[in-house]
C-alpha cells in the first residue's frame, strides 16, 4: 500500500471511529437508541395502538375521561404531555393511617365522560364523586422515559430512602408499596410497581377499556353498569393491543439533554448549592435487563421516586401507604416541554396544576422541601434566574 493510500484509510478509519458516537439524539416522540429490528418494530405497532381511538362501538367507556392513549399524552410529540385535568379521589383515617381508596365507590379515578348510552339510561354527564371523599387533581405528564424508570431496581430506590433521617439532612425519603407489598414507582403518589401495570390499569380507568389483565367493567360510582349500555364483549382489547402498547411506552427514550450555556450550568451548580438535588437525583442506574436498550443505563430523570413529605399546604388524598401530604418526587427530565409548551394548554406545574411558572412551584414547595425553598429565596435575582433556566433545558 502506498503512504498516500495508508494515510487515507488512517483518516477514514479515524472518522468512523469518531462518527460512531455521532448519532442524532431521539427527538421526542422516537424510540431508545439501540433498539433490535424486532424491538423497533414493536415500537412502531405500539405508536399505531397507542393513537387509537375508541368508541363506544369498539368498547370505549360507558364512562371514561379520554378516547386515546395520545389524546392524553400529545405534546410535543405522541407520549408527551397533555392538558387534562383528572379528578382522584379518597379517604384518609387519621386515627389508624388506613387510606381507602373508595374503589366500591367508583374511585379513586373519576371518569368525567359518559357515553351517550350512559346518558340516557341515568341522565349523568359524568361519574359522581363519592360523598364524604378528599378530592385531588392531576394533571397529565408526560411518558417520555418511562420504560427506563421501569428498568431500575427496587434495590437502588431502596439504597436512597432514609424514612428515619438518619443523617438528620431534613429529608426522610420512603417507598410507597402497593397493595400487595412492591415498592411502588408510577403516578404522583408512586403506588404503581411497574410500568405494564401502569398502561394496563389506564385502559380500565381512563378509557373504561376491559383486557385480559383488567377483565371487567369498572361501576358508575360504585354502582353496576346498566343492562345494555355497554354491548361489547369482554375484554375489549386482547393481549397483543396490551402487549403493543406496553412495548411502545417502554421503548419511548428519554428527551435528550441539551447543550447547556454558561448561565445554565451555573444554574446546575446553584440547584446543588441550594440542595434541590438530594430528592430531585441527577441520575440513576437501571439494571439488568432482557432489553439491551434499557441494561446498565444512566438516567438523568431528577428523581428518587421516593415519597417526600411536602406540608400541609400541597396536601391532598392519600393513596396507599402515602399519605396525604406525602408525594413521590416528580421526575424533571422533559420539565422543558412545559415551561415551553407550544400546544394549546398554558404551562402548569406540582401535582394540580396549581404553579403556573418553575419559580412559583419552587416556592410552594413546603414539608421536606421548605429548607431548598428558602435557600432559594435568598439567592440572588439573577442566581434565580440562572437556577431557573436551568430547569428549563431538562
Amino acid at each position: 500500500m502506498s503512504r498516500a493510500a495508508a494515510t487515507f484509510a488512517a483518516l477514514t478509519l479515524g472518522a468512523v471511529i469518531l462518527c460512531a458516537g455521532c448519532a442524532k439524539p431521539p427527538k421526542p416522540g422516537e424510540p431508545l437508541v439501540g433498539l433490535t429490528p424486532e424491538e423497533r418494530a414493536l415500537f412502531d405497532r405500539g405508536k399505531a395502538r397507542f393513537t387509537t381511538v375508541f368508541t363506544p362501538g369498539t368498547g370505549l367507556g360507558p364512562t371514561f375521561n379520554s378516547d386515546a392513549c395520545a389524546e392524553c399524552h400529545e405534546d410535543p410529540a405522541v407520549g408527551g404531555r397533555g392538558d387534562e385535568v383528572e379528578v382522584h379521589v379518597s379517604a384518609f383515617m387519621p386515627e389508624t393511617g388506613f387510606c381507602d381508596p373508595l374503589v366500591d365507590k367508583g374511585g379513586f379515578v373519576i371518569e368525567q365522560k359518559v357515553t351517550p348510552a350512559l346518558h340516557a339510561a341515568l341522565g349523568i354527564d359524568s361519574e359522581p364523586l363519592p360523598p364524604d371523599a378528599t378530592v385531588a387533581h392531576r394533571t397529565t405528564p408526560d411518558v417520555l422515559g418511562f420504560g427506563l424508570l421501569d428498568a431500575i431496581p427496587d434495590s437502588v430506590i431502596l439504597a436512597n430512602a432514609d424514612p428515619d433521617d438518619r443523617n438528620h439532612d431534613g429529608i426522610s425519603g420512603r417507598p410507597n408499596r402497593f397493595f400487595d407489598g412492591r415498592i411502588g414507582r408510577f403516578g404522583r403518589k408512586a403506588l404503581v410497581p411497574t410500568l405494564a401495570e401502569f398502561n394496563n390499569g389506564a385502559y380500565a380507568a381512563e378509557m373504561g377499556i376491559t383486557s385480559p389483565a383488567v377483565p371487567n367493567e369498572e361501576t358508575v360510582g360504585g354502582q353496576p353498569i346498566p343492562a345494555g349500555v355497554d354491548s361489547v364483549p369482554e375484554p375489549e382489547i386482547n393481549q397483543e393491543g396490551l402487549d403493543l402498547t406496553n412495548a411502545f411506552v417502554r421503548f419511548l427514550a428519554p428527551p435528550a439533554p441539551e447543550k447547556l450555556s454558561k448561565v445554565e450550568k451555573r444554574g446546575r451548580q446553584l440547584f446543588t448549592e441550594v440542595r434541590c438535588n438530594r430528592c430531585h437525583l441527577p441520575a440513576l442506574w437501571t439494571g439488568n435487563n432482557p432489553v439491551r436498550a434499557l441494561r446498565y443505563k444512566k438516567v438523568a430523570a431528577y428523581t428518587d421516586l421516593l415519597l417526600h413529605d411536602m406540608g400541609p399546604e400541597l396536601a391532598d388524598m392519600c393513596l396507599g401507604q402515602a399519605s396525604p401530604s406525602e408525594f413521590r418526587t416528580e421526575p424533571l427530565m422533559g420539565l422543558r416541554f412545559s415551561a415551553n409548551s407550544e400546544g394549546e394548554g398554558e404551562a402548569s406545574f406540582l401535582h394540580d396544576g396549581r404553579a403556573k411558572t418553575v419559580e412559583e412551584a419552587i416556592r410552594m414547595h413546603g414539608g421536606e422541601g421548605a429548607a431548598s425553598r428558602d435557600k432559594f429565596a435568598a439567592l440572588s435575582e439573577a442566581e434565580r434566574a440562572a437556577l431557573i433556566k436551568f430547569l428549563e433545558s431538562l
